[in-house]
C-alpha cells in the first residue's frame, strides 16, 4: 500500500501563489505516476497536473503556464506550485498515486482563492 499526506492548502487572494505537497510512504517503489486533482463543490474531480516516474509532466489546459508539478525523490514528495490563482480555482485539491498495487488518494487539502 501507499499512504499519502497532503499539505499546503489555505486562503489566498486572487493572483497569489500556494505550493501543495504530497508526501508518500509505504510501497513507494511501485509508484508509476502521481497526480493532483481538484474538486469544487457540486463538480466532478478533475486532473490538474501529473508526473510520471520518468518525469513526464501533463497539465490541464487551464493551468498551463501558471502551475508546475515537480518531484523530490529524496523526500518522496510531489509538489504543485500554483501561481496566478483565480477564484474559480477554489476547491479541495487531492493527490493521487497510481502504483502497481492500485490507485491511492490523499485526504485532500482545501484551497480558497478570494476575489
Amino acid at each position: 500500500q501507499v499512504q499519502l499526506v497532503e499539505s499546503g492548502g489555505g486562503l489566498v487572494q486572487a493572483g497569489g501563489s500556494l505550493r501543495l505537497s504530497c508526501a508518500a510512504s509505504g510501497m513507494i517503489s511501485r509508484i508509476l505516476s502521481t497526480g493532483w486533482y481538484r474538486q469544487a463543490p457540486g463538480k466532478q474531480r478533475d486532473l490538474v497536473a501529473s508526473i510520471t516516474g520518468g518525469g513526464t509532466t501533463n497539465y490541464a489546459d487551464s493551468v498551463k503556464g501558471r502551475f508546475t508539478i515537480s518531484r523530490d525523490d529524496a523526500k518522496n514528495t510531489v509538489y504543485l506550485q500554483m501561481n496566478g490563482l483565480r477564484p474559480e480555482e477554489t476547491a479541495v485539491y487531492y493527490c493521487k498515486v497510481v502504483s502497481t498495487y492500485g490507485n491511492y488518494w490523499g485526504q485532500g487539502t482545501q484551497v480558497t482563492v478570494s476575489s
